[in-house]
C-alpha cells in the first residue's frame, strides 16, 4: 500500500516518527524526484534477533577486526554512501528530502549510523531509525567486500545489548535472508511493533559509542542471545 505526498512542508521528523509507530515509512521514486510516498507493505521483512545467522567465513572476518566499526560518527557520509549508485543498483530512492528528514531524526537521537572503516577510509555502513525497542533498518552500502555485512553484525550485537526487540528490514532480499530475515504479514508485524514501542525504550548506546567495539565482543553478544 502506498500513498503519494507532494507537500514538502507537511512532513517533519516528528511526523516521520509517528508514521513509523504506525508501521509506515517514506520512499521516493528516485534521487531526482522531490516527492515522497508512504509505504505500508502487505508483507514486512524482519530479522529475529534470536535467530540471526552469521556464515562462518563472515564470522572470521568480523573477529579479525580487519575493519574498524564505529557508530554515529559519520552519519552524513553514510547516508550519502547509501544514496550513491552501487553495482547492480544504478538509481536510489534516497532523495534530498529523505536525507534532510533523517538528518533531522539523527539530531533528535532517533536515527543512527554504523560506519565501517578500513585504513582510515569509510568503506561501508548502514543507518536506521530507533523508536522504543524497535529499530527500522533503512539502507546500507559497501565499497569493500563484506563491509555492509560487518556493519549489520555489529548493529545486531548493539541492538541485543541495548534491549531491542524488533529489527525491521522493510523488505526481504536474498542477502538479508542469509542472515535469517523472514517475511511476516502486516497484522503480525503490527502486533510486534505495538509491543516494541510501548513501555521502556531500548538503549542504542548501551555498548560504547565513543570507541569501536571489537568483532569478538559483537560475536559473543550475538552467540549468547542465540
Amino acid at each position: 500500500m502506498a500513498s503519494r505526498d507532494s507537500a514538502s512542508s507537511d512532513i517533519t521528523p516528528e511526523v516521520l516518527l509517528r508514521a513509523y509507530a504506525c508501521g509506515i515509512f517514506p520512499m521516493a521514486e528516485s534521487a531526482d524526484d522531490p516527492t515522497l510516498f508512504w509505504v505500508e507493505p502487505e508483507m514486512r521483512g524482519v530479522i529475529p534477533l534470536d535467530g540471526f545467522r552469521i556464515a562462518s567465513r563472515l564470522a572470521r572476518t568480523v573477529r579479525s577486526d580487519v575493519f574498524t566499526v564505529t557508530v554515529n560518527t559519520a552519519f552524513k557520509a553514510v547516508i550519502a554512501g547509501c544514496a550513491a549508485p552501487q553495482p547492480g543498483r544504478d538509481d536510489t530512492w534516497i532523495n534530498k528530502r529523505i536525507r534532510d528528514l533523517y538528518l533531522g531524526l539523527h539530531g533528535l537521537g532517533h536515527c543512527h549510523s554504523v560506519e565501517v572503516w578500513q585504513n582510515g577510509d569509510l568503506v561501508g555502513g548502514l543507518y536506521g531509525v530507533s523508536l522504543g525497542r524497535a529499530f527500522f533498518g533503512e539502507s546500507m552500502f559497501h565499497r569493500a567486500r563484506d563491509a555492509s555485512k560487518v556493519a549489520l553484525v555489529h548493529l545486531v550485537a548493539r541492538l541485543i545489548a541495548g534491549g531491542f526487540e524488533l529489527l525491521d528490514t522493510q523488505y526481504v532480499t536474498e542477502h538479508l535472508r542469509s542472515f535469517g530475515a523472514v517475511e511476516i504479514p502486516r497484522r503480525r508485524y503490527t502486533v510486534l511493533l505495538d509491543k516494541a514501542i510501548k513501555g521502556a525504550a531500548a538503549d542504542f548506546a548501551r555498548l560504547p559509542v565513543d570507541a569501536p567495539v571489537s568483532g569478538a565482543r559483537a560475536l559473543e553478544i550475538i552467540a549468547a542471545r542465540g
